[in-house]
C-alpha cells in the first residue's frame, strides 16, 4: 500500500479542474461532468472502435423513473412496515415507522439534491473485459485483450480492471455437480490476468503503475476478477461478491452469474459477469436467466455501509432498513459475459454466415436479438450498451478467424455472443471510450471482447455532508409536535375516460399541507389486500411528506391497457373501477375514486368469440346482461351461426393483397407505430383503412395474431416426437386432426395466405423456414418454459408448418 497521491488514468484532452478550497483533494473537478455529444477515444483506438451513442442525459441530481433507478422503484412501491398502525382514541391511525421512513425518505432526497455542495467529483477509467474460453487453457499473451487501450507507454492504464470469464471448465455433469475443477482454472486464470496486469514491462518497477486484486468469485465454468490500481487501494471498502446459478433445475451454476461490489472512493461500482441460456430459439430462457441473477444476486455489507451510502446520497434503502444490497442498489453497474443472443432466426443461418463473412455487420445488427428484446423493454431496462461495430464473436474454428462449418461439427449462426452494457442513476457519469472484439488469445470458439469507460468517481466530504443533514433536521424539529397534520387534495374522483389498447393515460392529484406541522402521507392497501391497486394501474410516488409552506406535491395515477388486461377485460373478468386509500400519518384517510371505461378491442380476445360477431367489436357491450339485451335473439351470436374466421383477420389479409406481397423484406421491416394503431382503431370500429404502409398492416396482423387470448397452435398439439422424413405426414396431419374447429380454420387460412406470399419469395426475400418461423412465433404460445423437451417440441412444430407451407398435399 502506498501513501503516494493516486495518479489517475484519463485520456488525453482531458482537462483537470480543482475547486479553490482546502477541502479539494487535487486534482478534482467541482462539478461532475455534462454530457458530452460523442466522447474521445483514446488516439490508439481506431474510429471503428464503435463508441457508445447514448441519448442526452437529464441533469444530474433529478431522479428518473426507470425500473433500474432504485429511487423510482421504492417510490413506485408499497411502504412496508413491520410495526402495526396504532389507533388513537379519537381515531386517528398512527405508524411511528411509518412516519421515521417517510421523513427519513423526504431528507434523503433533499440531500441528493444537494449532493454537489458536499461532494467532489474526478474521472477515472475502467477497463471491462470478457471471453468465453471453451475449457482452453493455452499459454498464449493476453496484452492484446486486456492492454490494447493502454497506449504506447501505458498513459492510459485503467484505474479499475474488470475481467470475466464464462466456461473456464467444461460443462459436463459431473463439473456442474461437484464443480471440483473450477479452483483450479481460477487460480490459473487469475495467475495470467496478474502476470499480464504487473509485468515488468508495464510496470517498470513503479508499485504505482502496478495493480493488486482485490476479489475474485468463481461458480462452475464462470470466473470474474476485480483489480484496481495501486494508489487506489486505501480507498477501496465493502468488497462482496455473491453467485447466483440458474442452470439446470433452475438453480445449477452450468448458468447463471457471478458478481462483484465495491464502494471505490464514495462511488458504488457493481459487476456481474453471467453466462445465460444457450440455444438461438430460446430468447425467452435468456430474458428470465437476466432476470433471476439480477433480483438475487445479494451482497451482505452490514447495516454500517448501507447507512453511510444512504447519507452519501448513493441508495434508496432508507426503506429497507437492511445490511444487504442488490445489482441495482448501485451508481454504476456493469454487466459482461457470454450472454447468448443470437441473430434472430428469421434469416437463415446459412444467410448469416454469409454477411458475416462479408462484414455486413449493418445488415445483421437490426436482427440482432437483445437488440429487439431491450427495444421491446423486455430485458436489460435501464442498461446502455455501444453499437456493435465489430464482427460477431461466436462462433469460430479454435485457433482461426474462420467460422466454424466443419462436416462434422453442427452449424451454428454467428452472432454477437459476448457483450459488455452499464447502467448508470446518472447516465452522464459514464462515458464509452472503446468496444472491440480481440483477435488474440484465439484458442476458444468465441472472440475475447473488451471496453474501457471513463466513468465519475465521487468523493464526499463528511462535515459538508453533515452540515446539511443537520440544517434539514433543524428545519423539520421546529413544526414537530406543534399541532395535529392536515391536508388537502384537489380532487377526489380521477376519471381516464375513454381508455384503448396498449394504451397508457395519466392524470395527477395534487396533495397540499394545510396546516401547521409537518404532514407525512402513504398510500395504503384495502382491508385484506397486499397491493395497493389493480394491475392495470400504478402510482407514483406512494409516498411523501410535506413541511409547512412547501409546494404541493403531485401524486401521478397511470392506467394502462396492456394485452393481459384486455384479456381480463375482454372476457369480463375485469372493469377500469378502483379506490385508492390516502392515510395522512396522525390524521385521517382519504378516498380517491378511480374509473375509466375500456374502448373494446379485438385485440386481447379469443377466436372464438370473434367469430360470434359480425358487427364491429367496439359495439358489442362488455357487460354480459347488456350484451344479452344487445342481442336479445340468441342465434344471433350463437356458435351455429359464427363466422369461419374472425373478420378482422380477413381484413387484415385482404388490405396486403392489395398492398402487394412482392414487396421486398416484408414481415422483416416495421410498421409505422402510429399507423399500426390507427389499423387496429379501424378494425374495431369497423371504419375503412386509410392509406397505410403494408408493413403496417403485417405488423399489425402478427400483433392481433399474439394478442389472442388463446393461440392459434396450442402447446397441447405440440408433436412429442421427433419429426423426420418418414412420419412429418402423418404428424401434421395428426395437428389438424386436433387443432379446435376455429384454430383449425385459422391456421388453415395463415397458410394459405402464406402459400400466397412465397410465390413472390424472388422479390419479398421470404422463404418457407422464414415464414414458418413467423408463424411459430407468433400463432403458439410464447410464455411456457422452454426447457429441453419443448425446444425440441417447438423444433417439431416449425418442421411440420415448413411442410404444411410447401406440400402439395397432405
Amino acid at each position: 500500500m502506498t501513501d503516494a497521491t493516486p495518479q489517475w488514468a484519463a485520456p488525453p484532452g482531458q482537462q483537470q479542474h480543482s475547486q479553490q478550497q482546502a477541502q479539494q483533494r487535487p486534482g478534482y473537478a467541482a462539478q461532475p461532468p455534462a454530457a458530452q455529444p460523442a466522447p474521445t477515444a483514446p488516439p490508439q483506438a481506431p474510429a471503428s472502435g464503435g463508441a457508445a451513442v447514448v441519448s442526452p442525459p437529464p441533469s444530474a441530481g433529478a431522479p428518473r423513473v426507470n425500473k433500474f433507478n432504485r429511487i423510482a422503484q421504492m417510490e413506485e412501491k408499497v411502504l412496508v412496515t413491520r410495526t402495526r398502525d396504532e389507533e388513537t382514541e379519537d381515531g386517528r391511525l398512527v405508524n411511528k415507522e411509518a412516519m421515521t421512513k417517510i421523513r427519513d425518505a423526504w431528507v434523503y432526497k433533499r440531500v441528493r439534491s444537494r449532493v454537489r455542495e458536499f461532494t467532489s467529483y474526478r474521472q477515472a477509467l475502467c477497463f471491462v473485459g470478457t471471453w468465453n474460453v471453451n475449457a482452453k487453457g493455452k499459454e498464449e499473451s493476453l496484452d492484446e485483450w486486456i492492454c490494447a487501450d493502454w497506449g504506447q507507454n501505458g498513459q492510459y492504464a485503467p484505474d479499475v480492471v474488470a475481467v470475466g470469464f464464462q466456461e473456464i471448465v467444461d460443462l459436463n455433469a459431473v463439473n456442474v455437480a461437484v464443480d471440483n475443477k473450477t479452483q483450479q482454472r481460477s487460480q490459473f486464470w487469475v495467475e495470467r490476468l496478474n502476470a499480464t496486469l504487473n509485468s515488468p514491462s508495464r510496470t517498470q518497477n513503479d508499485p504505482n503503475r502496478g495493480y493488486v486484486l482485490m476479489m475474485q468469485r468463481s461458480m462452475v465454468g464462470l470466473l470474474i476478477c476485480l483489480f484496481v490500481k495501486n494508489p487506489h487501494r486505501q480507498r477501496v471498502k465493502a468488497v462482496s461478491a455473491d453467485s447466483v446459478g440458474v442452470g439446470v433445475m433452475g438453480m445449477m451454476g452450468n448458468k447463471g452469474g457471478v458478481a462483484i461490489r465495491l464502494n471505490f472512493y464514495d462511488s458504488t461500482l457493481c459487476f456481474v459477469c453471467t453466462h445465460l441460456a444457450a440455444h438461438r430459439e430460446n430468447v425467452v430462457g435468456r430474458n428470465a436467466d437476466f432476470m433471476n441473477v439480477l433480483s438475487k444476486a445479494t451482497f451482505d455489507v452490514g447495516e454500517e455501509t448501507v447507512r453511510e451510502n444512504i447519507r452519501n446520497g448513493s441508495l434508496s434503502q432508507w426503506a429497507l432498513g437492511s445490511g444487504s444490497l442488490g445489482v441495482a442498489d448501485h451508481d454504476i453497474v456493469f454487466w459482461l459475459g457470454d450472454l447468448n443472443y443470437r441473430i434472430d432466426e428469421s434469416l437463415p443461418t446459412e444467410t448469416v454466415l454469409l454477411l458475416a463473412e462479408r462484414g455486413a455487420i449493418d445488415k445483421l445488427r437490426p436482427l440482432d436479438q437483445l437488440n429487439i428484446e431491450r427495444s421491446e423493454g423486455r430485458v436489460f431496462e435501464g442498461f446502455q450498451e455501444g453499437i456493435l461495430n465489430f464482427v460477431p464473436t461466436y462462433k469460430y474454428q479454435p485457433g482461426t478467424e474462420t467460422f466454424e462449418q466443419r462436416p462434422d461439427k453442427k452449424l451454428r449462426a454467428p452472432a454477437w455472443c459476448d457483450r459488455i452494457l452499464w447502467s448508470a442513476q446518472e447516465p452522464a457519469y459514464v462515458q464509452q471510450l472503446t468496444y472491440k472484439r480481440s483477435e488474440r488469445p484465439n484458442c476458444s470458439d468465441h472472440k475475447p471482447v473488451y471496453s474501457t469507460l471513463r466513468f465519475t468517481v465521487k468523493d464526499v466530504n463528511a462535515q459538508r455532508r453533515e452540515g446539511i443533514y443537520k440544517e434539514l433536521f433543524a428545519l423539520l424539529e421546529r413544526y414537530d409536535n406543534r399541532s395535529l397534520p392536515a391536508i388537502s387534495l384537489d380532487k377526489s374522483e380521477l376519471d381516464f375516460g375513454e381508455v384503448r389498447y396498449n394504451q397508457s393515460v395519466t392524470l395527477s392529484l395534487r396533495i397540499a399541507n394545510t396546516g401547521p406541522s409537518c404532514a407525512s402521507y402513504r398510500f395504503v392497501p384495502k382491508m385484506d389486500e397486499s397491493i395497493l391497486c389493480k394491475p392495470w394501474m400504478s402510482v407514483f410516488p406512494t409516498y411523501g411528506m410535506l413541511v409547512p409552506g412547501e409546494q404541493p406535491g403531485v401524486v401521478t395515477v397511470t392506467v394502462t391497457i396492456d394485452n393481459n388486461t384486455a384479456k381480463l377485460l375482454n372476457a369480463g373478468r375485469e372493469v377500469l373501477k378502483d379506490t385508492l386509500i390516502l392515510r395522512l400519518e396522525n390524521g385521517r384517510e382519504y378516498y380517491v375514486s378511480i374509473k375509466g371505461t375500456f374502448a373494446r378491442s379485438c385485440f386481447g380476445m379469443s377466436l372464438d368469440q370473434l367469430v360470434l360477431y359480425k358487427d364491429p367489436i367496439r359495439t358489442i357491450a362488455l357487460d354480459a346482461i347488456q350484451r344479452a339485451e344487445q342481442f336479445p335473439n340468441e342465434n344471433e351470436v350463437s356458435p351455429s351461426n359464427a363466422l369461419c374466421i374472425p373478420k378482422e383477420l380477413w381484413r387484415l389479409v385482404d388490405a396486403m393483397y392489395e398492398k402487394g406481397l412482392s414487396t421486398p423484406d416484408l414481415f422483416t421491416n416495421h410498421g409505422n407505430p402510429e399507423e399500426v394503431e390507427q389499423i387496429r382503431e379501424a378494425l374495431d370500429t369497423g371504419s375503412a383503412f386509410g392509406v397505410f404502409s403494408i408493413h403496417s398492416y403485417a405488423e399489425a396482423f402478427t400483433s392481433f395474431l399474439t394478442s389472442l387470448s388463446s393461440p392459434v397452435i396450442p402447446a397441447t398439439v405440440f408433436p412429442n416426437t421427433e419429426i423426420n422424413a418418414e412420419n412429418i405426414q402423418a404428424m401434421t396431419r395428426r395437428l389438424l386432426e386436433e387443432l379446435p374447429p376455429i384454430h383449425y380454420n385459422v391456421l388453415v387460412y395463415i397458410i394459405s395466405f402464406f402459400r400466397e406470399v412465397l410465390l413472390h419469395s424472388e422479390k419479398n426475400h421470404l422463404t418457407a423456414a422464414k415464414l414458418a418461423h413467423i408463424c411459430l412465433k407468433h400463432c403458439a404460445p410464447a410464455d411456457v418454459v422452454m426447457d429441453s423437451a419443448m425446444m425440441q417440441r417447438r423444433a417439431g412444430m416449425s418442421l411440420i408448418l415448413i411442410h404444411l407451407l410447401v406440400t402439395s398435399s397432405i
